[in-house]
């Protein structure tokens, strides 16, 4: 082998054998001989450019690591080391029963050999193994017999079987069947869930076994504590199709009841403030839900009656199992009677302690009420402000009213990101579609001073503005609003370019808080370019209008829900003082009326009716700019109809305007889960004069679905108006959220 072409040989075992062939079979053909390959692994030529292989453990660090031997100490380490040649010709000797070979001794410290015999001796009974010393057998006579399976008798297989179920001892008295065991026991059953079937007779009794289990907690929790249930698996009753019997019988025993009721705890103000709200009476039975039940009861009345730091122990039932009487005993902890004292805030705060103050519906020095704390943490949740909020009463030591003892709340807040993007869309048919974006910082000036930017893209409008709106304005609920946009418009009745700017003082609704009152008061400039119908010139012109106005609104609302109501009535008014400066001044007020009701009948069907009024007093109607006159159509109107589309109409049919309207509706409404369907007549016109009328009223029908969620119903609806005239679309659609009205 030259250098110019080294290698390195390396020799492999292979074993082959036939496909399909069990090795070791009887009757196969036995695997080849081993067979020597050579493995070349060609070599990198003289001179490569090999990299650096750096040793694992350096040199001198081994020998550092190397415990050093001292042959004093160990005289065997001095002795020369055995030949391997000799060390093969001692061990075959051995092996052979001989001696060891002559001047080797056997080995060091090995007593089983130190007597120099083959055979060793453990206990009584020597061990000669000489199948040690022979040749193993070739390959080719080693035989093996094919293993045989014995196949499992077939009444122990898995086999799906049926199985019937009878119950007895749950039905047998009155106040069994009141409690309705055997009715909440098949809900809850594990054989009862089985449907009668199951793979083998294991899963039959297991099932059954989870039954008694089931059972006697069933009868535990309605004062029966020393049942009995047995259960087997009867083959004696079989009849077709149903081969097993699962047979579970109870015997309740004895039901135990209240022999002593004992509540240990201070005295309250007033002393009977925890005994009326434990109702448990002597010689009732034990129920576990009832016992949870008037707990819980008493858990709640203390701190909402003044005792913020009231716990309920855990009670003790002693059963006496000779007479069935239960002895109740329920340990209490009263603690101080509080009165409120200091609100202090902790944590990332949104804002501070005066603020939160603001918010409470309780003042310093009245008696402590969770209930009233709740509200405030309602209140501050409410605000968006908080990803996090606490509220914990702390002891001060300090000496209330009526022997009472100030109580501080602990207002730990962890304030969430303040700025908030959204968007809201809709479409209606004259209005097309309609869609909304708006940046809101919510606490741009604190405290709740928030400052947004919208902007609104339609099919016929077109706006920018920013509006800053302080919530809870120097009272709960009430908001101051400041705003200012530029607004394009352009619908058949007229097309504007207004500019606006208004405040206003409002105390509305939320979605957390319907309010059963509510009141909103504000002033405006308008400033407007509008095309308006000029029935001197008998066509439309443009004409500018300076509008000064002030606007007040109040509202009474019983019903139960401020998106979607099923009972109760709304009523709102609308006052509106202005003044054009088209033409000289021309003073005006416009009054809208607003009213509607609801019943719910049967849980799923909902009745509502609404009426509105309009009207403009004081002003004609060609001084009255477009955009400020009364119109009827549309989705939040009369449906059926487009936008704006009912009332006066000039030489070329478009809309005019009105100073007067009234319009009704009615809606079946029919609710099954998130899901719902609403059929609806609407009606309504639009007049010149100022006073509304009920002639030419026009009439729209149609149905509408409902796709109920946690933020309030998502409306669709379709109308048609009845004695559709020319121009007038045969169906029109809405889709918004929230009902109709």
């Amino acid at each position: 082998m030259s250098r110019r072409n080294r290698a390195i040989l390396v020799t492999a075992a292979l074993i082959g054998a036939a496909p399909e062939t069990a090795y070791g079979q009887q009757g196969a053909t036995p695997p080849p001989a081993p067979v020597s390959v050579p493995i070349v692994v060609p070599l990198p030529p003289p001179g490569a450019n090999l990299p650096e292989v750096k040793p694992i453990i350096p040199d001198d660090e081994f020998e550092k690591s190397v415990p050093k031997l001292d042959p004093a100490d160990d005289p065997e380490l001095a002795k020369p080391l055995e030949s391997i040649d000799d060390f093969e010709r001692r061990m075959a000797s051995e092996q052979a029963g001989a001696k060891p070979l002559e001047g080797q001794a056997p080995p060091a410290g090995d007593p089983a050999l130190a007597d120099k015999q083959a055979i060793e001796v453990i206990g009584d009974a020597p061990i000669r193994d000489a199948e040690l010393t022979k040749p193993l057998p070739p390959l080719a006579d080693f035989k093996v017999e094919q293993v045989k399976f014995v196949d499992a008798p077939a009444d122990t297989r898995d086999v799906e079987i049926a199985y019937q179920i009878q119950l007895t001892g749950l039905t047998d008295a009155d106040t069994l069947t009141e409690a309705d065991l055997a009715g909440r026991f098949n809900k809850l059953s594990a054989l009862r869930h089985g449907k009668g079937k199951a793979a083998n007779t294991a899963q039959v009794a297991s099932r059954a076994g989870e039954d008694v289990a089931l059972i006697k907690k069933l009868l535990a929790a309605e004062g029966w504590f020393d049942a009995q249930v047995t259960t087997r698996l009867d083959r004696s009753e079989a009849t077709d199709g149903q081969p097993l019997l699962a047979v579970l019988e109870v015997v309740p025993g004895k039901r135990f009841a209240y022999s002593s009721i004992t509540v240990k705890a201070d005295p309250t103000v007033p002393l009977t403030l925890i005994g009326d709200n434990l109702e448990l009476k002597l010689g009732d039975p034990v129920r576990t839900e009832q016992v949870l039940v008037e707990e819980a009861k008493v858990a709640l009345a203390l701190p909402e009656g003044g005792y913020p730091f009231a716990e309920v122990g855990q009670r003790d039932i002693l059963l006496d199992q000779d007479t069935g009487g239960a002895d109740y005993i329920l340990p209490v902890t009263v603690g101080p009677r509080g009165t409120y004292g200091e609100i202090v805030s902790e944590g990332n705060e949104a804002f501070g302690a005066d603020h939160v103050a603001l918010l409470a519906r309780f003042k310093r020095g009245e008696l402590y009420d969770s209930r009233k704390v709740d509200d405030l943490r309602q209140a501050l949740i409410a605000t968006g402000l908080f990803k996090g909020i606490g509220i914990e009463p702390r002891r001060t030591g300090i000496a209330g009213p009526d022997g009472s003892e100030v109580v501080n709340l602990a207002v730990k807040q962890e304030a969430g990101p303040p700025r908030v993007l959204a968007a809201t869309a809709g479409y209606g048919t004259g209005e097309g579609f309609r869609a909304e974006a708006s940046w809101t910082h919510r606490n741009f000036s604190r405290p709740e001073g928030a400052l947004s930017a919208n902007a609104l893209l339609g099919t016929q409008e077109q706006g920018a503005g920013v509006t800053f709106r302080r919530s809870n304005a120097g009272k709960r609920d009430r908001s101051f609003e400041l705003a200012a946009d530029l607004h394009h418009s352009n619908y058949d009745a007229f097309s504007a370019y207004t500019g606006r700017l208004a405040a206003r003082i409002s105390y509305d609704s939320t979605p957390l808080w319907q309010k059963r009152f509510t009141y909103a008061y504000g002033a405006q400039l308008i400033g407007t370019n509008e095309s308006v119908y000029n029935p001197l010139i008998v066509k439309r012109e443009r004409r500018t209008y300076a509008i000064a106005g002030l606007s007040g609104q109040i509202g009474f609302d019983t019903t139960d829900n401020l998106l979607d109501p099923s009972k109760g009535f709304r009523f709102i008014a609308l006052v509106e003082p202005e003044g054009s400066l088209n033409r000289g001044f021309s003073p005006y007020v416009r009054l809208r009326l607003d009213g509607s009701t609801y019943r719910r009948f049967g849980g799923k069907i909902t009745l509502a009716a609404r009426a509105r009024v309009g009207t403009i007093q004081g002003v004609s109607l060609d001084d009255l700019a477009p955009s400020r006159r009364l119109y009827a159509g549309g989705g939040g109107s009369v449906r059926g109809f487009g936008y704006q589309q009912l009332g006066p109409r000039d030489p070329n049919n478009d809309p005019t305007g009105a100073r007067s309207l009234v319009e009704g509706a009615f809606e079946v409404r029919y609710r099954f889960g998130d899901y719902g369907v609403v059929g609806f007549v609407d009606a309504g016109q639009a007049y010149t004069s100022q006073l509304p009328r009920l002639d030419n009223l026009r009439v729209g029908v149609g149905v509408g679905a409902r796709v109920y969620t946690n933020f309030g119903p998502v409306r669709i609806d379709v109308a048609t108006p009845l004695n559709r005239r020319v121009g007038e679309s045969r169906f029109n659609f809405y889709v918004s959220i929230g009902q109709a009205f």
